[in-house]
């Protein structure tokens, strides 16, 4: 998957890169991708949706999850958008720069673990995989639900250096997880007065709120 803002003249080089690597290559690395998600997919159901399975142990079941198979510091700094560039970032030193890392983390895990309570059988199913580059493939996938009801469609976007797969975005429905944190965070930067500060304290109780009403 590619980030939708990534100018023509990189498509078309990764486009030759796609298709510079030999076939064999391409299909190893598709192959590889699609076992990655599959694999993800199943990890969390087994691990995550189980009745028995506690709110608190969830969180630190799909927090372990969140970071070993998601590059969360790639993704965390793509949620910045533009304050990325910007001075705020630039002089933050390093321990700002981690505590938002760590409250970008607790705000997507916060965002999402609940979600997996509600799981009620559906099966992700992989359709097809994509090398976009050397480095960057597309996972197609869909789950299905009972019913008739039309199929949820969700493409992953990995990173590789070859062997090991990260998820770099997930398009829900054509929406990007990554996107949508950054037009959250970029209005709140706004709203904030452009303070990293503020920022950080306002993206923590957002998610406190949202943790306070799923435990009611």
């Amino acid at each position: 998957m590619n980030r939708r803002t990534i100018p023509t003249i990189f498509t078309v080089v990764f486009l030759v890169l796609a298709l510079a690597l030999p076939s064999g290559a391409r299909a190893g690395l598709e192959e590889g991708a699609s076992a990655f998600i599959r694999d993800l997919a199943d990890e969390a159901v087994q691990s995550l949706t189980g009745k028995d399975v506690s709110r608190d142990e969830r969180i630190k079941r799909f927090r372990q999850m969140f970071r070993n198979n998601f590059a969360v510091r790639s993704i965390g700094k793509f949620a910045l958008g533009r304050i990325a560039r910007g001075r705020s970032w630039r002089n933050a030193g390093v321990a700002d720069k981690n505590a938002y890392f760590q409250t970008f983390e607790d705000h997507v895990v916060i965002s999402y673990v609940d979600r997996f309570a509600r799981y009620a059988g559906e099966k992700l199913q992989v359709t097809k995989a994509r090398t976009e580059n050397q480095q960057i493939l597309t996972v197609f996938s869909k789950i299905e639900r009972a019913g008739g009801v039309k199929p949820i469609r969700i493409h992953w976007q990995l990173a590789t250096n070859g062997k090991i797969f990260k998820v770099l975005d997930v398009f829900i429905e054509g929406a990007s997880m990554s996107k949508t944190f950054q037009d959250t965070f970029g209005a709140i930067y706004r709203n904030e007065g452009r303070s990293m500060a503020g920022l950080l304290d306002a993206i923590r109780t957002k998610t406190a709120e949202m943790n306070a009403r799923a435990d009611q």
